[in-house]
């Protein structure tokens, strides 16, 4: 049976943007489910969430597997019954992500697109149903690897096309659901996180490179709530959102005065 409480499911919510973004919509009353590969990383974050008074479902599943993405799926919606948000933010870790083009096998540049593109395409179809006749929204991580040419080749300062051409698919997932569902009551934003850092790391690039646009983890989270809970963030359905900016501009993190500057963070990388 459909329960009273809103419910988010959450990718990627081990650990990182992933987790804090789990955490921020609990503490805006939302249920979650969340996945990915670390059951014991993803029993911790259940364990913060659920000292909220909120309920908490922590499953692993592997984004390279179909089999593994659904039942994620079935599960939660078995459970929770319903799904209002979902948010795509998990990505591959394989080891395309650090190999040129030139070393990079077809079959692991599949796999890549398997966990980036078809898992929230997967995740995307099995939700909408529900949507459809209720309301929800969903939110796709992309990149500014997108639009911005590396500075140099993978492993010196840039990206792998494995990754980028991944990302450039989700890219554009939620401009498609806008245009096909959104007179339906489902609301899709295309949001990317810039460059992200973990503790110390953060401050040393604060440190080591002033003006560099180097944010907390911690900034992803609460702009993704705003995202989902105010009816604002309706007119930036066409954009491409940088979350870090967001966070800043409506000062949603206390403490953090954006890109670049310094903050305590304490998000396990």
């Amino acid at each position: 049976m459909t329960g009273e409480r809103k419910v988010a499911w959450i990718t990627g919510a081990s650990r990182g943007m992933g987790a804090d973004t789990a955490i921020q919509l609990a503490q805006a009353g939302y249920d979650v489910a969340i996945t990915a590969r670390d059951q014991d990383r993803l029993d911790r974050v259940a364990e913060t969430i659920r000292s909220f008074g909120i309920e908490a479902l922590p499953m692993s599943s592997d984004l390279t597997s179909r089999a593994s993405v659904a039942a994620f799926a079935d599960h939660a919606l078995e459970h929770f019954g319903r799904c209002d948000v979902l948010a795509n933010i998990g990505i591959y870790q394989g080891p395309s992500l650090k190999m040129r083009f030139v070393d990079t096998p077809l079959d692991e540049l599949a796999v890549h697109h398997e966990a980036d593109v078809i898992a929230p395409a997967l995740l995307c179809q099995r939700v909408l149903p529900w949507m459809r006749e209720h309301g929800g929204t969903i939110v796709n991580m992309s990149s500014s690897s997108v639009f911005l040419d590396p500075p140099g080749p993978v492993g010196e300062n840039g990206w792998s096309f494995a990754y980028v051409s991944a990302k450039a698919g989700v890219d554009r997932l939620a401009s498609i659901l806008n245009v096909e569902l959104g007179d339906e009551g489902v609301r899709a934003f295309n949001v990317e996180p810039g460059f992200v850092a973990y503790a110390a790391e953060l401050e040393e690039l604060v440190r080591k490179y002033p003006g560099m646009p180097v944010s907390p983890p911690e900034c992803i989270g609460p702009a993704i709530a705003w995202l989902v809970e105010s009816s604002e963030a309706d007119k930036l359905r066409s954009k491409r959102i940088y979350l870090p900016g967001l966070t800043h501009k409506r000062g949603l993190l206390p403490g953090w005065d954006g890109p670049g500057s310094h903050y305590e963070s304490t998000a396990p990388a």
